[in-house]
């Protein structure tokens, strides 16, 4: 049974007053069965991106397409070990799926990178902080019904894929948060992009979750190409967030997408009460930033939206606030 993940728009309570920087891309990870169903109903937004070329896409664009393909099986490598984990409930599986789970923990590597398995790692490797959650990584991916490829997919992508850190300096961007905060989102976005207004309740969601752990950054990456008035939805999120009224307004453009003129952005502006004149101003002067956020995105590699980066590396998990949860709190305990 597919648990209930929706992520209901709650707002955050920490803004800055300064300008702003954006950034933000899909994963390329893939998901299928009743995830992507979920996904359909709740604003969870997996596996989709509005691209501004055509990706290197390993899953995640083609995952709606893929999701109804069938299963994969385990290959037969001789006969796995069903022992029950010692302190792990798996009363969520069915039996098929435990024997799927079984099978992935006995042969996925170590996600300390050590030469052994995940179930060694779990059961004898205390040194390795990550096999806890890498194990309950798995048990909820397939308890979403993700197919066993891509729970493998998701593994690598997190565990065992070499990934630089990026540059970003997201300083001058909106943010939610402490910028102390332990763990750090960059959000690449587009206010016209239908994707990411689906995610934009699952990143509130986590910063209401997460509070006081994790800080996000919004930085514009309007793909003008396809959304000729997102760049004047990004300038006018940067005026509101100069009043200290980012969110309200990030919201509000979201809400009203694509109305996003000059026109109809300073119709916002006075809905939410901001000093007019300095709107305006601000308005005007955020078209620079806009463009250097722009610049930003390209050069850490953003090609779609919404891309989001989790200290400072290309987050390739699933993209809703269970998952990102899981994510912070494994960095949290890993790092303490």
């Amino acid at each position: 049974m597919t648990r209930n993940v929706k992520a209901p728009c709650q707002d955050a309570a920490v803004e800055n007053a300064g300008p702003l920087h954006y950034n933000a891309r899909v994963p390329n990870t893939r998901v299928s069965g009743h995830l992507v169903l979920a996904l359909l109903c709740a604003p969870l937004l997996m596996g989709s991106a509005c691209e501004k070329k055509k990706p290197n896409d390993t899953g995640a664009v083609t995952a709606m397409d893929r999701a109804g393909s069938g299963s994969a099986t385990t290959a037969a490598v001789g006969p796995v070990d069903t022992t029950p984990l010692k302190g792990f409930e798996l009363g969520k599986l069915d039996g098929d799926k435990q024997k799927v789970f079984y099978a992935l923990i006995s042969s996925l590597k170590s996600p300390c990178g050590k030469n052994h398995s995940l179930r060694t790692s779990f059961e004898q490797d205390t040194a390795c902080k990550r096999a806890p959650y890498a194990v309950k990584y798995i048990a909820s991916l397939l308890e979403d019904e993700v197919k066993e490829s891509d729970v493998r997919e998701f593994f690598t992508n997190k565990y065992e894929k070499t990934q630089d850190r990026v540059k970003l300096d997201p300083s001058k961007a909106p943010r939610i948060g402490n910028s102390d905060a332990p763990v750090r989102l960059v959000e690449f976005f587009d206010y016209e992009c239908p994707h990411c207004q689906m995610f934009s309740p699952v990143i509130s969601k986590v910063e209401d979750k997460e509070a006081g752990k994790v800080v996000v950054y919004y930085m514009m990456y309007p793909i003008e190409s396809k959304h000729p008035d997102a760049r004047s939805a990004a300038m006018a999120a940067y005026a509101a967030n100069a009043q200290g009224k980012f969110k309200p307004m990030h919201e509000l453009l979201f809400a009203r997408s694509p109305q996003h003129t000059k026109e109809a952005v300073v119709g916002f502006a006075k809905e939410l009460g901001l000093d007019m004149a300095k709107f305006e101003a601000d308005y005007a002067a955020a078209d620079k930033q806009v463009t250097a956020d722009l610049a930003a995105g390209e050069a850490a590699g953003v090609d779609s939206t919404p891309t989001l980066f989790f200290n400072d590396r290309r987050y390739e998990g699933p993209m809703n606030a269970e998952y990102i949860s899981m994510w912070i709190e494994e960095e949290l305990a890993v790092n303490r």
